[in-house]
């Protein structure tokens, strides 16, 4: 048997990655239980510990992105600003297109120190999806049940905690709501056109309310909003499996910091310059798509070790008993042992696509659908 083939199988590494992430996963969760004793007695040591503890599982879907697939990302800002990030707390702005958006806004973090303290708006399914989900209930993470109606009070209540986190950190926020696809797409500029508002050709129409909410209730904590517009090269599209099966992507990254005083107060003004926000990311989506390049200067940050260094801990504190159990079942020779070690693997492989498919585009939300159902009632 070719050993070398052996090892390169993506089955196989699938399996590894998949047991250690989620092994690794289960554990830092249960821990992060018993530090909940912690919240009455030092609420901020508990929220210090739950960042380093949120890091080494978000960590490792970075260390995937940045290490095993070798996925390149290039950063396009002014070299001012570049100096602030990561030593101020913001307000992260992302566009909502590809599978892997929020991944390469954990590297954005990753890059500049506040990965295990960044936070963001997220819908209420999500946190219970086991390690992830788990993980950031204990972050703080602000969820959503995506009805402003029933959302308003909690996501305030959840913002207001922030304003004393003892961590800098940057909140991130697809203020498009969802995904976007092309039927998302017409159904949004049916809304604009309905509304009186420009038609966006790239994006979906910004849902203002919860950006304005945001602004609001981390006014005078935040310093600034960074304006952040994904794409990738030579018309890429990138997957969440594509990245674990180790294939290289290579992104762009546009990102202009605009101080928070220069956001109005009054929430219709708010909205009103979120929906302007936007014309102008269209207009640099088409340039981009015309030039092949984003303005202001590319840099690229260094890779910090510590994704891979995370990585690596875990998988010599699991694989080892792992591979000493599989040598014992197989010396054993128990066909019954191996074929229940067996189905323990395919199941934690099911689980973790289970969890990619939660994000896949043609799995993704029905929230604007659902919208224009409810119009045309």
């Amino acid at each position: 048997m070719d050993i070398t083939g052996f090892l390169k199988s993506q089955f196989i590494c699938h399996l590894l990655i998949c047991y250690i992430f989620i092994v690794s996963g289960l554990i830092i969760n249960f821990i992060q239980l018993f530090t909940l004793i912690l919240w009455p007695i030092n609420k901020q040591l508990f929220r210090r510990i739950n960042c380093r503890l949120a890091y080494c599982i978000s960590s490792q879907m970075v260390m995937l992105l940045e290490w095993w697939s070798g996925t390149d990302c290039t950063l396009y800002t002014d070299p001012e600003s570049f100096h602030k990030y990561g030593k101020e707390n913001a307000i992260v702005i992302l566009n909502h297109n590809f599978e892997i958006d929020f991944l390469c806004g954990w590297n954005f973090c990753e890059r500049f120190g506040v990965l295990g303290s960044a936070k963001v708006l997220a819908k209420k399914e999500l946190s219970y999806v086991p390690v992830i989900g788990w993980m950031w209930d204990f972050r703080e993470i602000v969820f959503c049940k995506r009805k402003w109606e029933e959302d308003r009070k909690t996501v305030m209540q959840g913002l207001f905690n922030l304003r004393d986190y003892p961590e800098n950190f940057w909140f991130l926020i697809h203020c498009e709501g969802t995904r976007f696809t092309e039927q998302k797409h017409q159904i949004s500029m049916q809304v604009a056109e309905a509304k009186g508002l420009p038609k966006l050709k790239y994006h979906l129409l910004p849902r203002t309310k919860g950006f304005a909410v945001t602004v609001q209730c981390l006014r005078n904590v935040v310093s600034a909003v960074y304006d952040s517009t994904l794409n990738f090269r030579n018309n890429e599209n990138p997957t969440l499996l594509g990245v674990l099966s180790g294939k290289k992507y290579h992104a762009d990254l546009y990102v202009r910091r605009i101080p928070l005083e220069e956001i109005p107060e009054d929430e219709q003004e708010c909205s009103n310059w979120l929906h302007k926000l936007y014309q102008e990311k269209d207009a640099i989506q088409e340039e981009y798509y015309r030039t092949g390049i984003y303005p202001e200067t590319p840099i690229v940050p260094p890779r910090r070790p510590w994704t891979l260094l995370n990585w690596l801990f875990w998988a010599l504190l699991l694989l080892y008993p792992l591979f000493k159990l599989l040598i014992n079942m197989v010396s054993s020779g128990s066909s019954l042992t191996l074929a229940s070690f067996a189905f323990v693997f395919i199941v934690a492989s099911v689980g973790v696509r289970w969890m990619i498919g939660v994000t896949e585009i043609n799995k993704g939300s029905t929230y604007g659908n659902n919208d224009n159902k409810q119009k045309h009632k």
